[in-house]
């Protein structure tokens, strides 16, 4: 018969890719979405709190089919119809706007927190069940909001200390837009697309047929924006092609000229997580830290009506953002003995004490405060440390 500690240890098991989060975590997570939401609501984003489940042709219609892949699905009981659990939250912030929030005047700004689910983790981020703080400007195509996305998360995530930021840009547009321009097939489409996501040239030359050449210099222009914006310019594109172009360019100027210490890449030819991205798109990155603290870009709004339209936002992830940050120090913890001045207590608790009342007398109140993981116990009015 297994003993008491392998039965602890069964219980405390989780399904891959979940996980609790314990103290400290828990309150610095906590305490890192308030702080970011604050940013938020202060840029004039009013928050929002989509179901975690909704129904499967809702949840996964028009953007939302390119989470499909991601998303649980089950048979509610009492409809008698499939529902989704969320895998990201932007496409509900969209379902939103377009039908409970039809009449608000645009450009709508909402912003968002809450925990989703996905079917599998990434290399990168092996985690199933994701934190996401996010915000959703939707209702223009204006450059002026493509700005507002990526400036607005950098000043998110350096409200919580986090420096040394830099943001990858991306035209998840383009390649189709060159590729169309030469003939190339969606199937073969599909072969390009998996020859850029491995930085494969040769694969990209074999597949590329007309446009192999054109293929394989954005291929070559990532990294640092200013020589990867003069090898894009360098680039002879089509009219569809050559206005993504110029959209990516007038965004990556702005940007540098408004965030001077924003370090700025781009890769023009990066898809994998903008699928359902329709514009100039981003990844948010900080040093030290492997995987990206949070993604966005411009995408297509859609209702049940069949209206569509323009929309631009982000998504922080929360465990990745916690990784970056300098790591949380807890409020100092004060032990007020059983008995002791309730009014001191409160005193105390407004200078930024956390208080854990004694339920029975203890023998040795400095040794109980110990046990119980504080710093300082209640004397009377005054405090002692211990």
């Amino acid at each position: 018969m297994p003993g008491p500690s392998n039965d602890n240890l069964h219980k405390a098991l989780l399904p891959q890719g979940l996980r609790d989060l314990l103290p400290p975590d828990a309150e610095a997570e906590a305490e890192a979405v308030g702080r970011l939401i604050a940013v938020l609501a202060g840029h004039g984003y009013e928050r929002v709190k989509p179901p975690l489940m909704e129904f499967e042709e809702n949840l996964l219609a028009g953007a939302g089919a390119a989470m499909a892949p991601e998303t649980f699905r089950l048979m509610d009981p009492i409809s008698q119809r499939m529902i989704g659990l969320r895998a990201d939250m932007t496409t509900q912030i969209a379902r939103i706007a377009g039908t409970r929030l039809a009449n608000t005047p645009r450009p709508v700004r909402l912003c968002y927190a809450g925990e989703a689910l996905r079917v599998r983790g990434s290399d990168m981020q092996p985690e199933r069940q994701i934190g996401q703080v996010g915000a959703e400007l939707i209702g223009s195509d204006a450059i002026a909001a493509d700005i507002e996305a990526v400036t607005l998360a950098a000043e998110a995530l350096t409200s919580l200390g986090i420096d040394a930021l830099s943001v990858d840009l991306t035209l998840p547009t383009l390649v189709p837009a060159v590729c169309r321009a030469a003939g190339i097939s969606a199937a073969a489409l599909d072969d390009v697309r998996r020859a850029l996501d491995h930085k494969d040239s040769a694969a990209v030359a074999a597949a590329g047929g007309k446009a192999a050449m054109v293929l394989q210099k954005l291929l070559a222009a990532a990294g640092e924006a200013a020589s990867a914006l003069k090898a894009i310019a360098a680039l002879d594109l089509v009219p569809e092609a050559a206005a993504e172009r110029a959209r990516l360019v007038a965004v990556a100027e702005q940007l540098a000229k408004t965030m001077p210490s924003l370090a700025i890449t781009i890769d023009p030819v990066e898809n994998r997580g903008f699928e359902y991205h329709t514009g100039v798109s981003f990844s948010f990155f900080a040093r030290g830290i492997k995987t990206e603290l949070g993604r966005g870009g411009r995408y297509r709004t859609g209702n049940e009506a069949g209206a569509a339209e323009d929309a631009t936002g982000f998504t922080l992830y929360t465990e990745a953002v916690l990784s970056a940050m300098t790591p949380h120090r807890p409020a100092p913890r004060l032990y007020v003995p059983a008995g002791g001045d309730a009014v001191a207590a409160s005193r105390w608790r407004a200078q930024g004490y956390v208080t854990v009342a004694g339920l029975v007398p203890a023998k040795d109140a400095a040794a109980e405060a110990q046990r119980l993981g504080c710093s300082h116990v209640l004397d009377g009015e005054k405090i002692v440390s211990i």
